[in-house]
């Protein structure tokens, strides 16, 4: 077999045929027409998926499902044997894996064949996957309809794609599994959550901006909302300086690596058993003290005190400690990693210039771990917002000690009041965000200096 050359027209270069401007101008126009299709496309679906969920049902009409439903499948699951239900659970998701392993590989092959399995998966796997989340009463159209429209506009889509019928559909069928849990377990109860903050504690009546006022007047919400901005501006700060001035003084010392196990070891502790560790340091009796820093008080002289009933703010500032002497572990980790990163020529050319040791830290430590501190700050600042378990273990956010997170549990599992709890998260959301962010720009920014 002898191999053919191709023949080269005098001027080209060889590589993709020429395309004349117009086509490329052609180009361009079928592309942004395929996308003005598809969101078109998308908007009619998902507002067929609103009507259908939002409308009042028939109350005599039957569900209609395929013979079984997520729902069914767990239930019956659930009247099996421990020692059934693993092997069942294993078997079911491995199909589920071969199954989408199956579509990823074949689907981006040329042939009539491939192109049938492409087509059928696009119309069918929708059905699949409405008729089997739950069984709907006289809905059956809709699905259909909602469906087929999915799978139209994903096999149109695929078809016209640039890099070849497949190559879409395969990416689509990759991210789907990832793409529905977050929109099932994330995004959806976080607009859910915003709806709800706007009713009352049943969930029915709208009461408009009357559950955020309650958070900022109310003591329970007021109280949870001044804690939280303490924790989240004593905890980091003091946190992060203690773990650097253990990076700093513990590197390169001898049984270096045995006073980082000791120190880091609180971080491996739950924050619940760190909790009950200092409830027992901070134990108040009256007669006997079995807390470890009453005992000191009374040895020397002096009266107990309950000092997580101790106010104002004392009792939240020893619920801070326990956070603290947790999370240090986490920081001495991190920055004594990026000071043994920091050029060693950088120190020996300063401490030749005459620089003393703190003038070295500042000048030249510090200034070279700046990225390690930003993510210690704002990783430590994010658990002291969403801080729950030392509260609820040592005070039970008695004594004004509760903070968002744990209020927000309390009302709804307590009162019952359903709409108090979602403005509460609502307005720990929008503390978390600016932390969010500003980490998101601070990566971009490291990524573009590499």
């Amino acid at each position: 077999m002898t191999d053919t050359i191709p023949v080269v027209a005098p001027g080209s270069t060889g590589g993709a045929p020429h395309r004349p401007h117009g086509g490329r101008l052609k180009d361009r126009y079928s592309s942004r027409k395929t996308a003005i299709v598809a969101i078109v496309a998308l908007v009619v679906a998902v507002s067929l998926f609103l009507f259908m969920v939002t409308r009042n049902p028939s109350p005599n009409a039957v569900p209609v499902s395929l013979g079984v439903s997520l729902n069914s499948f767990f239930t019956w699951l659930g009247a099996m044997g421990p020692l059934v239900q693993i092997p069942i659970v294993l078997v079911a998701f491995g199909a589920v894996v071969g199954l989408v392993l199956l579509l990823i590989e074949y689907a981006p092959r040329a042939g009539r064949g491939y192109f049938w399995l492409r087509l059928i998966a696009c119309f069918a796997i929708p059905i699949l996957a409405f008729m089997l989340l739950r069984p709907y009463q006289n809905a059956v159209i809709y699905v259909l309809g909602i469906a087929i429209l999915l799978g139209a506009i994903l096999f149109w889509v695929d078809y016209r794609s640039r890099q070849g019928a497949g190559y879409l559909f395969q990416l689509v069928i990759f991210a789907a599994p990832a793409a529905v849990l977050l929109l099932i377990g994330l995004i959806y109860p976080a607009i859910a959550t915003v709806f709800q903050s706007f009713f009352d504690k049943t969930g029915k009546d709208f009461v408009g901006l009357e559950n955020y006022q309650w958070v900022f007047t109310n003591p329970e919400g007021l109280w949870s909302t001044v804690n939280t901005v303490i924790w989240v501006l004593v905890a980091p700060a003091f946190a992060t300086v203690v773990g650097l001035a253990y990076a700093v003084f513990i590197d390169r010392a001898r049984g270096e690596k045995y006073l980082k196990v000791l120190i880091f070891m609180p971080f491996a502790i739950s924050f619940v058993g760190a909790g009950i560790i200092w409830k027992f340091v901070y134990d108040f009796r009256q007669d006997a003290q079995i807390g470890i820093l009453n005992a000191i008080v009374t040895f020397f002289g002096g009266q107990p005190v309950s000092w997580l009933d101790a106010q104002p703010l004392i009792n939240t500032f020893l619920l801070m400690v326990v956070f603290i002497w947790s999370q240090t572990g986490l920081a001495m980790v991190i920055l004594s990693a990026a000071i043994k990163a920091v050029p060693p020529e950088q120190t020996e050319a300063a401490e030749l210039d005459g620089a003393t040791a703190w003038q070295r830290f500042v000048n030249v430590t510090v200034p070279g771990i700046r990225s390690a501190l930003v993510v210690v700050v704002t990783t430590i600042a994010i658990g002291a917002l969403k801080i729950y378990d030392i509260v609820a273990v040592m005070t039970g956010g008695r004594a004004n000690t509760t903070v968002l997170a744990f209020e927000m549990v309390n009302q709804q599992q307590r009162f019952q009041s359903f709409g108090h709890s979602a403005a509460l998260a609502v307005v720990l959301f929008i503390f978390v965000l600016p932390l969010i962010l500003f980490n998101v720009r601070q990566i971009r920014k490291q990524r573009e200096i590499r």
